[in-house]
């Protein structure tokens, strides 16, 4: 069964309630499997136009990526986020 995968590109408008995203959202990832693979970081578009944040989580399969994001605990958590930030979210099957 194919992982499933979040990738985001955001730019944060406020740290503070991105923080509090960041202190909630652990509850529904670690409930679903979710691993971080890119936390922010260092990037360099080379490219196209991008976010200045990138972050890609690995989940078990799709359907639990797809889960977490409609569970009661990510939703809590996005409000959070969507105050705080302006960016892309996809939810991507992974290539076996």
């Amino acid at each position: 069964m194919a992982k499933g995968y979040w990738v985001a590109h955001m730019d944060v408008t406020d740290p503070v309630a991105y923080d509090r995203y960041k202190s909630l959202n652990g509850v529904a990832f670690a409930e679903f499997g979710a691993r971080f693979l890119i936390r922010g970081g260092q990037q360099e578009v080379i490219e196209g136009a991008s976010k200045s944040r990138t972050v890609v989580l690995e989940f078990p399969t799709y359907q639990a990526a797809l889960e977490c994001y409609h569970s009661a605990s990510y939703q809590a958590a996005v409000k959070e986020r969507l105050g705080a930030s302006v960016g892309d979210l996809v939810i991507v099957e992974g290539y076996e």
